[in-house]
């Protein structure tokens, strides 16, 4: 019996896997110990939405409800992040950030910035635009 063709180095998850790997790897270095891209990319949503519910919070970021709640309450503490009450529903969370938050944010989009310069470096403008495009698609 002939086994089916499987190059593992071939596969797109595989691949996704080795680039987000890399991207990760950019991340930590240029970012350094100061936020996650957790963290990050919830301070980021906050910077432009200014405030939003815990729960659509979490939607926005693609991070389900136990682990917003987790990045929410560890930014809670560092006092980058405050909570209230929303006063249309009492039983939802609205998250803002603070002016900690906010100052940390303006500094981690420069970095955030580099971070996604450097992740693309290898590819031309066009392929650059090409990836983000067709990552997009199957999202």
């Amino acid at each position: 019996m002939t086994k089916p063709n499987y190059i593992l180095e071939d596969q797109i998850g595989f691949i996704m896997r080795l680039a987000n790997q890399r991207h990760t790897g950019i991340f930590a270095d240029l970012m350094g110990d100061d936020i996650t891209p957790t963290q990050f990319a919830t301070l980021a949503k906050l910077r432009e939405l200014e405030s939003c519910t815990q729960n659509k919070l979490g939607r926005y970021t693609a991070m389900d409800g136990a682990t917003i709640k987790g990045v929410v309450g560890r930014l809670s503490k560092r006092g980058l992040v405050e909570t209230r009450t929303d006063p249309s529903d009492s039983r939802r969370l609205l998250v803002e950030l603070t002016n900690a938050g906010k100052e940390l944010i303006e500094k981690a989009i420069i970095r955030g910035h580099k971070i996604t310069a450097d992740t693309l470096k290898p590819l031309s403008t066009k392929e650059q635009v090409q990836l983000v495009n067709l990552l997009q698609k199957i999202t």
